[in-house]
């Protein structure tokens, strides 16, 4: 397959060396040359299989907004967008591409969510959830997208909101966590990424996936799917 690459940082890195690992051609477009997404015209797209972004809130919805009118299909790691959800969303119906999204494209991630998604029932016998998320201090959302999700999570499936503590120091790849708190006991989940490379392994895949298809996904409705 062929993968155009946005954004080729720490994650992004993985993401072309895994894609390469795996058999797939990568072109990485540079940020001097995509300004508001000017580099991803339809010329340039044709043929591509998949566009994937690790880049930034402030870039990202250029980076869609381009790809989409260029009738390619998109995977998108970077998070800071996700109200803009809808608008996305009618713009990928309306084009009829296909676009797969998440706040975390790790496996043992999405394993994590569907963990959670059962804990979240404790919320319905008394206890009280509360998330906390540690990151590095380069990290530029806070909370961030997973927390966020995991706060949706406990939502839906436990019927009650929970707060969200946000730390920033070091080098932290990635630490969540979700307690589930009594008067009588403390469930603790925690899932702590030791490495970049769960993300990116888990953005190639779904770039794999999306491959031919057409319409809105978020990540976790679709990763059981995944080839291994």
């Amino acid at each position: 397959m062929r993968f155009v690459l946005l954004g080729a940082g720490k994650t992004g890195a993985l993401v072309a060396e895994i894609a390469t690992m795996r058999g797939h051609t990568v072109e990485i477009v540079e940020v001097q040359e995509n300004h508001k997404g000017a580099a991803l015209t339809r010329q340039r797209l044709a043929g591509i299989d998949a566009v994937i972004d690790f880049t930034t809130p402030d870039a990202v919805m250029s980076n869609i907004d381009a790809t989409i009118r260029a009738g390619a299909n998109m995977v998108v790691g970077t998070t800071g967008w996700y109200s803009e959800l809808p608008h996305v969303r009618n713009q990928v119906e309306r084009a009829r591409t296909g676009f797969v999204w998440a706040s975390n494209f790790s496996i043992g991630v999405n394993l994590f969510f569907a963990i959670v998604r059962e804990g979240a029932k404790a919320l319905k016998y008394g206890y009280e959830g509360r998330i906390t998320e540690t990151h590095h201090i380069h990290k530029l959302d806070a909370p961030s997208g997973t927390a966020v999700s995991l706060a949706k999570v406990l939502e839906q499936f436990g019927g009650k909101k929970s707060p969200i503590t946000s730390i920033r120091e070091g080098e932290v790849v990635g630490i969540h966590s979700v307690e589930f708190m009594s008067s009588a006991d403390r469930i603790t989940l925690t899932h702590d990424a030791s490495s970049r490379r769960g993300f990116a392994e888990g953005a190639v895949r779904a770039a794999e996936w999306v491959k031919g298809k057409r319409g809105f996904y978020e990540f976790q409705e679709v990763f059981s799917e995944l080839k291994g």
